[in-house]
């Protein structure tokens, strides 16, 4: 399998459950303490030895363009008031050997259709796919995870979780063999199956590295759960052909598409990383 160094985020979705907040705003700009959900997504990805970033946007997206490009007037202002540490922070927010590719998607399809906008960038090339929504505070970036899964067993990877009965019909939920005691081979994956329906309780999260195949199968996929194209459709097709995982990961997942879920996560990386008490 080739070396993974591309990786796609998806950040064209409206975020209509932080309304208004967002209406301005992308929901993945919304911080976490003091970084854009976007660039935690970003940090993981580079951590796991990322060098190409393809950020699939939509229409009031461009504060996404903005955050990771240089603000001469911010860092001369910075500099002139010896401002050192944060002028490191703003000019640090991108490493120089990485770059960052933009690409629209015009209609509102779904995740397999966002990921099929990325194919002309992505090429014939193995890549990862972020969803910001999910934030993963990990030892070892999760992305790391799933490429390193990939190249012991040779085909996609997904991120997956344990999730209670009553929650299946938020995810898709795969079945398959072990591996080891933690990696899955997949023979089904089912997007958000009620609960007397889901052939397990495993979970897919907001992690994948797959192989180039799958655009072609994202191709053919038609239209799905909620009038749109689902990634995992098109990852059922795959299997067809190709060998995928699904990989147990290390690390503690924040659903930031949630308040819920948002707010712990704000409390939690307050409380770890900067020291705040309430």
């Amino acid at each position: 399998m080739k070396h993974v160094r591309k990786a796609v985020f998806p950040v064209a979705g409206l975020g209509t459950r932080f309304l208004p907040a967002t209406k301005a705003m992308p929901k993945e700009m919304l911080p976490v303490v003091d970084k854009p959900l976007i660039q935690y997504a970003v940090e993981e990805a580079i951590e796991a030895g990322i060098t190409e970033l393809i950020f699939v946007t939509g229409r009031n997206k461009r504060a996404i363009e903005d955050h990771f490009d240089r603000v001469p007037e911010l860092e001369a202002d910075l500099e002139a008031k010896h401002k050192t540490k944060l002028l490191d922070i703003v000019r640090n927010v991108i490493p120089s050997n990485v770059n960052c590719i933009y690409t629209r998607q015009s209609n509102p399809l779904g995740l397999g259709h966002a990921v099929l906008c990325a194919e002309p960038i992505v090429g014939d090339e193995p890549f990862a796919v972020l969803l910001a929504d999910d934030l993963i505070d990990a030892p070892v970036s999760v992305t790391r995870q799933l490429i390193e899964t990939t190249e012991r067993h040779n085909g996609s990877a997904l991120a997956i979780e344990n999730v209670a009965r009553d929650q299946t019909g938020k995810y898709g939920i795969i079945s398959g063999s072990l591996v080891d005691a933690a990696t899955t081979r997949l023979d089904a994956i089912i997007e958000k199956p009620a609960p007397d329906e889901a052939p397990s309780t495993l979970a897919v999260v907001g992690r994948y590295v797959l192989e180039p195949q799958i655009f072609e199968h994202l191709r053919r996929t038609r239209v799905g759960v909620g009038g749109e194209i689902q990634l995992t459709d098109g990852i059922a097709s795959l299997m067809a052909v190709r060998p995928v995982f699904g990989y147990q990961y290390q690390g503690i997942r924040y659903d930031c598409g949630s308040k819920t879920g948002f707010f712990h996560a704000t409390v939690e990386f307050g409380r770890k990383y900067h020291g705040l008490r309430i």
